[in-house]
Order: structure tokens, then C-alpha cells, then sequence
């Protein structure tokens, strides 16, 4: 399976009428969040693929008032569930820490009720196909891998927890701006490959 992992910042090539020939073999696009309405409407129009989606900590206020049978925009929204495409299964937890009472902002606590509200999922997902999960995404990263040590931008532990326990093969997030090129875009963290998808990244399974 071919993914292409988009957060934060609109890519001019993505954002291109030439986007559904460059991406003529993907599977599925995944959208990590604090991406605009308009770009995720094109995608969605564009291409011929699924489009899975979590909500950023910037995102409209509105949008939880819009969103109907799980779908935003035509996107499939991953918040607390677990999707199967291709043999493979994705959850996801939008959102980052609380620091401004944003719509989409948590406390440490609130995301371990985001993800306990995952077990049951997973634990069936185990059942069915012998592996809890494939994918996880989020928007905010885990507690101390590939976060930063200001507030708002701190990992979520439950987040930490949740790989530790159930070693998905990859957890791709946003939220972290890459502005020096030191800044980690991968990282292991025991069967997992954390992710930056930070502008875009590129997944083959």
C-alpha cells in the first residue's frame, strides 16, 4: 500500500491539477490536520482514493458543528475509530494539549479517554486479523519522541502508551513545524516508525 501522510502546510505540488497523474499508484491519502478546508475538498475531488483525516488544534470551531456520518469535506474522519482499507486498519486522536481552550485541544487526561475509547477496536481488530493495528494518526505527537518541551507543543503520553502497547508499524502526526533541518522526522520507537508528516510525506507498506 501506497500512502501520502499531509499535515499543517499546503505543498504547491500537491495543490496542483497535475496531482492525480502524480499519484497515479497511491492508495490513500491521510491527513494529520491544521490543513484548510479547500485543500482537503480538492483532494478529495481530485483523486480517485480514499482521503482519512484527524483535526488539528487550529481548526475551525465550526467544523465539529459540520461533520455527519463521520465524514468532513468527504474525508473519512479517524477521531476514536478504527477504518479498514486494503487489509489494513487505521485509528486516529485529533488534536493537541489544551493551551488556549482551542476546539480541538485536550488535556494529558482527556486524550487517555480519547484512546482508551480505541481498545475495544483493537482488541477485536486482534481477534480478526491476528495484529491490533496497522496505523495510527494523530495530530500531536507522543510524549517525548519527536515533540518539543513548550507547552503547547509538548507529546501526548497516552500516545506514548498506546505505541508501547500495541507496536503499530507506523504513527504519523503533525503539529511539530519543520524549520531547522535537525529536527527528526522519523523515529523508532520499538516496532514503530514515528512520522513527522509535516508539508508531506511519502509511506509504502
Amino acid at each position: 500500500m501506497k500512502i501520502l501522510a499531509i499535515s499543517d502546510i499546503v505543498v504547491d505540488w500537491i495543490y496542483s491539477p497535475n496531482i492525480r497523474s502524480l499519484l497515479s499508484d497511491f492508495d490513500l491519502v491521510i491527513s494529520c490536520g491544521d490543513l484548510p478546508q479547500y485543500y482537503l475538498e480538492f483532494l478529495v475531488n481530485v483523486l480517485d482514493i480514499p482521503v482519512f483525516n484527524v483535526h488539528g488544534n487550529h481548526s475551525q470551531a465550526a467544523t465539529k458543528e459540520i461533520l455527519k456520518d463521520n465524514f468532513y469535506n468527504g474525508t473519512v474522519d479517524l477521531h476514536r475509530r478504527v477504518k479498514h482499507l486494503k487489509g489494513y486498519s487505521f485509528a486516529g486522536v485529533e488534536g493537541s494539549i489544551r493551551y488556549n481552550n482551542g476546539t480541538f485541544q485536550y488535556s494529558q487526561f482527556e486524550m487517555w479517554l480519547n484512546v482508551f475509547r480505541l481498545l475495544p477496536s483493537l482488541m477485536l481488530n486482534r481477534i480478526n486479523s491476528g495484529h491490533y493495528l496497522n496505523v495510527f494518526v494523530s495530530h500531536a505527537p507522543p510524549w517525548r519522541f519527536q515533540d518539543q518541551f513548550d507547552y503547547a507543543h509538548q507529546g501526548i503520553k497516552a500516545f506514548s502508551w498506546l505505541i508501547n502497547r500495541f507496536q503499530p508499524e507506523y504513527h504519523l502526526h503533525g503539529h511539530i513545524h519543520l524549520y531547522s533541518p535537525d529536527t527528526p522526522i522519523e523515529t523508532r520507537f520499538g516496532k514503530t516508525k514515528v512520522i513527522n508528516a509535516y508539508g508531506y510525506q511519502k509511506i509504502i507498506m
